[in-house]
């Protein structure tokens, strides 16, 4: 598929640097998706099919077991970033992680000198923090910039390269529904259809395979929603010491798609989900109805985070009563015109 001049001379760029390459390591961002892991495995199985020694790790956060179904998930090596010996590695390849602290959030990420790295994403948010960086804010998913890629670098792709793309694709896109999907991305997810003809089992496997009490999350935080704005903005709220009476994990602040729910209801603008993951330690996730006319990505890099216009998260170390206070402030600041809280 044809690239623009400037992302064409990148592509060749990193491809260059992979052929060089002796020893490469991936890593899932902090509470990795779709996005995050079908674009680290699609990458992974190219750089085994070129016989590239290459370790693929999974980060800060528990594996999404959802996943599983997707070839190479049990080849994740069950590590962060900070635990590893650099030494060993000559490229670090950073998919869909904007900043550093998208790489790891437990210590500061350093990069030694020998090491060279490439960070390939599609978040307006990314810091360029990388040796090269190759980064199309007009793609839904890294993993549509890495079919690309991979397009254009190879003719021999699988089944386990095609099946994590396709999925990186449609989670990453809310099933086509988030902007910018547009006329290229069904053209990828065509020609990844070909080679991954069974993508739907794959797709009801992830999206029904829930336990039962990620139910019960979910019910909690349903009865704990709360409206402001004049009914503008609807956020659910869980602390700590809810999940440790109920004795729910905190990894489903990240898989409960609570904020999703919020703006199913036509008068909610903004849906937020705060869960105290740790005692003053609460993750936020961000939903608008109108990217256009809110951003929340302005409302999580203003917290600390980022994400998209659309969809956006941030982690804030103050208690769950003091965060949904901020968050509001924030609100209120960069959207006066939403009213009173």
């Amino acid at each position: 598929m044809n690239f623009s001049k400037v992302t064409k001379k990148s592509a060749q760029v990193i491809l260059n640097n992979i052929k060089k390459s002796k020893h490469i390591l991936l890593c899932f961002h902090p509470g990795p998706d779709g996005d995050s892991i079908g674009s680290c495995l699609g990458l992974y199985h190219f750089l085994k099919q070129i016989n590239k020694q290459v370790t693929l790790i999974k980060g800060d956060s528990d594996l999404p077991s959802n996943f599983s179904c997707l070839t190479g998930f049990n080849k994740i090596m069950a590590k962060n970033y900070g635990q590893l010996n650099l030494k060993k590695f000559d490229l670090f390849i950073a998919l869909d992680a904007s900043s550093v602290e998208q790489i790891s959030k437990l210590n500061p990420v350093t990069f030694p000198p020998h090491l060279k790295t490439i960070a390939i994403d599609h978040h307006a948010t990314n810091t360029k923090y990388a040796d090269i960086n190759l980064v199309d804010t007009t793609s839904v998913a890294t993993a549509q910039i890495i079919a690309q890629l991979l397009f254009n670098w190879t003719k021999n792709i699988g089944e386990d390269i095609g099946l994590p793309l396709m999925v990186g694709i449609y989670t990453d896109s809310g099933g086509f529904k988030y902007w910018p999907t547009n006329q290229q991305t069904f053209k990828i997810v065509a020609k990844l259809s070909k080679y991954a003809p069974n993508f739907h089992r794959a797709i009801f496997e992830i999206e029904n395979n829930k336990q039962p009490d990620q139910l019960r999350f979910k019910a909690l935080a349903l009865n704990s929603i709360e409206t402001f704005f004049s009914n503008q903005i609807a956020i659910s709220s869980i602390s700590r010491r809810q999940l440790v009476k109920q004795k729910l994990p905190a990894k489903h602040a990240h898989d409960s798609g609570m904020s999703n729910i919020l703006i199913s209801v036509s008068n909610w603008k903004i849906g937020i989900s705060i869960v105290e993951k740790e005692t003053n330690s609460c993750y936020i996730s961000l939903r608008t109805r109108d990217a256009r006319q809110h951003n929340v990505s302005k409302i999580a890099t203003a917290l600390g985070g980022g994400g998209h216009p659309a969809a956006a998260g941030a982690l804030v170390r103050k208690s769950l009563p003091a965060t949904k206070r901020l968050v509001l402030q924030t609100i209120q600041d960069l959207y006066p015109e939403l009213g009173k809280i």
